[in-house]
Order: structure tokens, then sequence, then C-alpha cells
């Protein structure tokens, strides 16, 4: 009895444009505050202001916490890495050891792994 050829999802759903990943919006300090000033308005639906500048409601009210939480006149930072001007010497080179450390086990494995088939 033959087995069924059953379609790969590629035969399934033909590749597009549309299918390869997004890249991550960013958006500048000035759009974060203006945004934040028209959801503090009286009467402004979030959910609408939302919706009119492309970006999630969940999303104002992050950017309104963020901007109540730090100094007036700073920068509007988003959390993650600093740009790699402001990064320490420290910070950098416990990332290159970290990275030198994982590399160094890797080929201690391979190295373990190697010596074992010869045998």
């Amino acid at each position: 009895m033959k087995k069924k050829h059953l379609p790969s999802k590629r035969e399934i759903v033909p590749a597009s444009s549309e299918s390869a990943p997004k890249q991550r919006a960013q958006f500048s300090d000035e759009f974060k505050r203006e945004a934040v000033a028209r959801l503090r308005e009286p009467g402004q639906n979030a959910t609408e202001l939302a919706l009119e500048l492309g970006i999630r409601r969940n999303q104002l009210y992050k950017w309104a916490t963020k901007l109540d939480e730090q100094a007036p006149g700073e920068a509007f930072r988003s959390p993650g890495r600093p740009p790699a001007a402001e990064e320490s010497e420290v910070v950098r080179l416990r990332r290159e050891l970290a990275s030198a450390q994982e590399e160094l086990a890797i080929l201690k494995k391979l190295d373990a792994y190697l010596t074992r088939l010869k045998k």
C-alpha cells in the first residue's frame, strides 16, 4: 500500500514578502512624548489613539509610566543594552570574556569527542 504524499508547508503557503519576519519598529523620543501628551488629554480614548498611531494600546501606557518615572528632560530610553558609546569597559570586557569561555567549552567538547573517535 502506497503512502500518501502530504504537501509541505511551503507547498501549501507560497513564500511571499509578507511572510518575512517584520523588523522591530523604533519610535523617536518626540513621537513617544507627543503620543503620551495626547493620551493624557481629557476625553481621549487610548484605543482610538493607538489605532490612529499604528501602535498597541498597552505600549502607550508603558511609555506614560516610563515618562512618569524619569527626570524631566532626560532622554526617553528603552530597556535593553545601552549604546556602545555609553557602555563601560568593564561590562564590555565581561561580555567578551563570557563569549571566549563559551567558545573554549565548545572546543574542549569537540576535542574530547574527536579523541574518543580515534580510540
